[in-house]
């Protein structure tokens, strides 16, 4: 009964209502609801391995007459989807081309690499903002009624703004997740395309081999190398590849070392040497920032110090003297009055 309560208080509903078979059988749709939900947003999501469509597309020719019927239809499926995705992103988010560019950019920095990644966030965005308050005013009156209409309005626009922001923090959040990621292991691979390159190995033989590498380790910064080797085997320029793996992290020391091996390419000098020079930084720069957290310990720890640590310590200390004043002064200047 404590969960059912804790649900019917979350709603604004009954307890009783909650716990009546319509009540139950309501919540289990609700869930339900939520739970194919979910399930249809991660499927927007799932842009797919870069390697994997690629395979995916070469394969087309071997298949039979059947396959490919069924992949047409897939792909007619896929085509009408997302003229509804454009439609919508044309009502609800008309946006220009720098915009829609920046917006595709933090949806790469997201992991978010399909092509119809920033329409389909404009649309989970719309659906859940409409679908939450929707869903919870449509549920309400089954459940109980007594519940009243401020409320009720109050609860829909606040499901409302947690549908419209709430894809933004996820993704807001995705995006620090994954440059924290490439940031702290971007030194060990730089120092394994060290080893790489100066034992014989060419510049995209060495980002194809450190990747699947570190694919355990570091699987983030692994899917960037894997997409950075199938862009310079499908004909596209290092440089290109390159300034490509930079938008798509989005941090300076990655910015720095595209900016460093386009240089040094263009200028012939030794790519063996610089990406030494540059590893030693960035392993240096790894250490300050490691060392700067820890000088900032100290900073940190000062409010949970004065607020919990040290009353009690003063009381501690003070405790026995105010004892003593309770017991022996306190009587004495009352027998004297």
């Amino acid at each position: 009964m404590g969960i059912i309560e804790a649900i019917a208080g979350l709603l604004g509903v009954e307890a009783a209502a909650l716990s009546s078979g319509t009540g139950l059988a309501m919540l289990g749709l609700l869930f339900a609801a939520v739970f194919v939900g979910v399930i249809g947003i991660s499927s927007l999501f799932r842009g797919g391995d870069a390697v994997q469509r690629r395979l995916a597309v070469s394969s087309v020719a071997t298949e039979g007459a059947g396959s490919s019927r069924a992949r047409r239809g897939s792909m007619e499926r896929s085509s009408r989807w997302n003229d509804m995705l454009k439609l919508l992103e044309s009502q609800v988010a008309p946006m220009r081309e720098d915009q829609r560019s920046a917006l595709r950019r933090k949806m790469m920095q997201a992991g978010y690499f399909d092509p119809n990644a920033p329409r389909s966030y404009f649309a989970i965005r719309a659906l859940l903002a409409v679908a939450f308050p929707l869903l919870y005013v449509g549920v309400l009156p089954l459940l109980t009624s007594a519940f009243t209409a401020e409320r009720t309005v109050l609860v829909a626009v606040m499901l409302g703004a947690l549908g419209l922001y709430g894809p933004t923090l996820w993704v807001n959040y995705r995006i620090y997740d994954r440059q924290r990621a490439v940031r702290e292991s971007f030194p060990d691979a730089l120092d394994m395309l060290v080893v790489c390159v100066e034992a014989g190995l060419g510049f995209d033989a060495a980002f194809n081999r450190v990747g699947t590498q570190i694919q355990k380790a570091h699987p983030v910064l692994a899917q960037h190398f894997a997409m950075v080797s199938v862009e310079l085997r499908a004909g596209k320029s290092r440089e290109d590849a390159l300034r490509n793996l930079s938008q798509r992290v989005g941090i300076t020391d990655v910015s720095s070392f595209v900016t460093l091996l386009v240089q040094s390419d263009a200028l012939g000098t030794s790519i063996a040497a610089t990406l030494r020079v540059h590893a030693d930084e960035m392993r240096d720069k790894r250490m300050m920032r490691a060392e700067e957290k820890a000088h900032m310990l100290p900073v940190l720890l000062s409010f949970p110090l004065v607020t919990c640590i040290l009353p009690a310590m003063i009381l501690v200390v003070l405790l026995p003297g105010i004892i003593g004043i309770i017991r022996q002064v306190l009587p004495a200047l009352s027998g004297t009055r």
